[in-house]
């Protein structure tokens, strides 16, 4: 099968014409993973901006309407969850509660502590979101078969694997 050239491709031939001795191999996976990540943002904001929110704000509510009813965790499960500090994870609970799309609530089982949980509203939003989310993840991913789509998971998987390690 012949693959298509990419702008990594020109790097890779750049670096060769300079430096014939190195190996550029891992640069090129690399490469190409940060530029698909580059590539992929603004066309998830897109979507994310028909709702009024940015990523950050949809990882937030997706984790809590993941989470299950009644779409509420400790503020320490959602910065583990979402690999956040402490501290980027408040400013982010604030900001989502000034829009009411979230609220804190009583912890039953520690009066010291509160849950993050979901309002009405921040649960409307999020389930309309996801929707159009994966319609638009759908849609990048079509140009390949899934048979591909599964050798690439699989791959990703292992490599996620290995770096989480």
């Amino acid at each position: 099968m012949k693959y298509q050239t990419d702008a990594v491709d020109e790097i890779l031939n750049q670096w060769k014409e300079e430096c014939p001795e190195l190996a550029t191999a891992a640069m090129g996976t690399i490469g190409r993973l940060k530029r698909c990540s580059s590539l992929l943002q603004p066309k998830l904001e897109e979507v994310f901006s028909q709702f009024s929110i940015n990523s950050w704000e949809f990882d937030v509510l997706a984790t809590l309407k993941r989470a299950g009813a009644p779409y509420c965790l400790a503020p320490t499960d959602l910065f583990s969850s979402l690999m956040v500090t402490s501290g980027t994870m408040t400013h982010r609970m604030n900001q989502l509660e000034k829009r009411g799309l979230v609220q804190r609530t009583d912890n039953p089982n520690d009066g010291r502590s509160k849950f993050v949980q979901l309002t009405s509203e921040g649960h409307r939003l999020i389930s309309s979101a996801v929707i159009e989310h994966l319609k638009n993840e759908e849609k990048l991913v079509s140009g390949m078969s899934k048979a591909e789509r599964k050798q690439l998971d699989q791959l990703l998987r292992k490599f996620l694997s290995q770096l989480e390690r």
